[in-house]
């Protein structure tokens, strides 16, 4: 009689089904754990080395020479040398009229780790800091933008804290229309370091102010962290702001205060008298739609600096 044996064993392993694709939402899950961990402890570190009061650690204020600087960062794979040339001649006599100064980087300067390009404007606007430390401001203008009101001094414009105080929207939605994280409500001009605008998208980062102090320092080296750049998350340079230690010093102004779009299917459109306006769809329609779309405002912006 024979009995059935049992099947040999084979070294062969079975095949397994695909993986869960809860995977990558936990991987996904736990970045963004460490992310905000990270935050955390980073604000630690900056409350006991910083925020005391320790007579020893103090810095002391800048003198305000130069009371501003203007920076902005430029791709020359995207725009041509003709376009580039002119808007930094626009930043320049804009900075001549109020004694300020102009810091111009290129995407390609600093090493990002990897980090996409827009990355670069934040570590511009930190350089620029150390290089002009007596600043008072950070003025950082992306490069799809013109100044066009030259009578208009960013510190009284804006930047006054009495002025600032009406102007800060608070309790407002960060992501409109109806997000649940909102501005502080109890915050005023003088609590304010960082100031910004929205579009319909949400916040723009394409024009923003920057207090120079201990804060403005923490802030730009904690948005460059590495684990914020390494989770590479959509709008990454945005989400970052959403966190209550920015959102302590952040304030939300009107965009055309700051921040005007040449067209209005994206934001507040340009209307004269408006400090500055962005062309912010020309990179998107074509290698010389930048330099096209421009030729409309630099004329006027010519005109208002008498360069006519």
């Amino acid at each position: 009689m024979h009995f059935a044996l049992p099947p040999r064993k084979t070294s062969i392993p079975p095949p397994y089904m695909p993986r869960s694709n809860r995977l990558p939402m936990l991987r996904r899950s736990r970045f963004k754990l460490i992310a905000i961990t990270g935050l955390f402890f980073l604000t630690v570190i900056y409350l006991l080395t910083r925020g005391n009061g320790h007579p020893k650690l103090k810095k002391r204020m800048p003198t305000g020479n130069p009371p501003v600087v203007v920076v902005t960062v430029f791709d020359e794979a995207k725009y041509g040398k003709g376009y580039i040339d002119t808007i930094k001649e626009n930043r320049i006599e804009y900075a001549k009229k109020h004694g300020y100064q102009t810091f111009f980087a290129n995407v390609g300067d600093y090493d990002l780790k990897g980090a996409p390009g827009s990355w670069t404007k934040v570590v511009a606007m930190r350089h620029a800091l150390t290089k002009y430390p007596e600043a008072y401001f950070l003025w950082y203008l992306d490069q799809n933008a013109f100044v066009m009101n030259p009578q208009l001094k960013i510190e009284d414009h804006i930047m006054k804290t009495a002025k600032l105080t009406d102007l800060m929207k608070k309790d407002h939605p960060v992501v409109p229309p109806d997000s649940i994280i909102k501005t502080f409500s109890h915050l005023t001009g003088q609590d304010v370091d960082f100031i910004l605008t929205q579009d319909k998208d949400g916040l723009s980062v394409g024009s923003f102010i920057v207090r120079n102090g201990e804060w403005g320092e923490f802030f730009l080296d904690t948005w460059f962290d590495p684990i914020y750049r390494s989770y590479n998350f959509q709008k990454a340079e945005t989400h970052a702001l959403w966190h209550p230690t920015i959102l302590a010093r952040l304030a939300i102004i009107d965009q055309r205060l700051l921040n005007s779009y040449s067209q209005g299917n994206k934001g507040d459109q340009y209307k004269d008298g408006d400090i500055a306006v962005r062309l912010v769809d020309c990179v998107s329609a074509g290698a010389n739609a930048c330099e096209t779309e421009s030729q409309r405002f630099v004329q006027q912006w010519r005109t208002s600096f008498g360069k006519s």
